[in-house]
């Protein structure tokens, strides 16, 4: 065997041992590139940080660049590949104008496939029309069907009042301004009022609606003591 391939042999046997070692593990699927593993980097950032966590939780995110039952199918794609078999497994992702049978199929697929293995679990963490809406809820309550256009606008002013210029699709600070400058406690609150009102409809039914806050509920409780009272 040529020596550089025994290196990365090696290496990615010792990854592979660390990762064995992580007790919780968070495999976050997203659709896009930039705005939601910002965000979601905002928390994997503080619970590597944090010397109560940091050696027991993964969190792997991976930009998918794709649509709705696509992302599930990376996912999967990504699980057979990289042989995992325990942890948990969550797609972010958007209706936008996709169809419904589309995205409302992302959730039966993870049903099915929750059947499969009990210790590799599959979440949706999907957002109607949009991640703006999870967003905005940290500023309000909101409840009109509208286009994301009125959401990013509906950004703009709020992030225009607090003096933080316009609201971006690829901020990186996405996350401390909404931790710091919104209020991600009554986001959560209000994610759940929509949701449970909504109970008996499907996702797209649910419009508008997130499922957001039940990822970040999970990332939360990983946080440092001073931040996780934000959530």
């Amino acid at each position: 065997m040529p020596k550089k391939a025994g290196m990365e042999a090696w290496k990615k046997k010792r990854r592979q041992e660390h990762l064995e070692k992580k007790k919780y593990r968070y495999y976050i699927f997203c659709e896009g590139e930039q705005t939601e593993p910002q965000y979601f980097a905002g928390f994997k950032r503080l619970i590597e940080e944090n010397p109560i966590y940091k050696d027991m939780v993964l969190i792997e995110i991976e930009p998918c660049a794709a649509e709705t039952m696509r992302v599930i199918g990376m996912a999967e794609r990504y699980v057979k590949k990289n042989k995992i078999q325990k942890g948990q497994i969550w797609c972010v992702y958007d209706k936008d104008s996709f169809p419904a049978d589309d995205f409302n199929g992302v959730v039966l697929r993870a049903e099915r496939l929750n059947k499969e293995n009990p210790e590799l679990q599959y979440h949706t963490a999907w957002s109607n029309e949009c991640i703006e809406f999870w967003f905005l809820l940290h500023f309000a309550y909101y409840t009109s069907n509208n286009h994301r256009k009125e959401y990013i606008s509906f950004l703009n002013d709020k992030f225009g009042e607090l003096g933080i210029g316009k609201y971006q699709k690829n901020m990186k600070n996405i996350f401390d301004i909404l931790m710091e400058k919104g209020n991600p406690k009554l986001a959560i609150r209000y994610a759940k009022r929509i949701i449970k009102d909504g109970q008996d409809k499907t996702p797209t039914e649910i419009a508008p609606g997130t499922k957001v806050y039940e990822l970040v509920e999970e990332l939360a409780k990983y946080l440092p003591e001073e931040i996780k009272d934000y959530f």
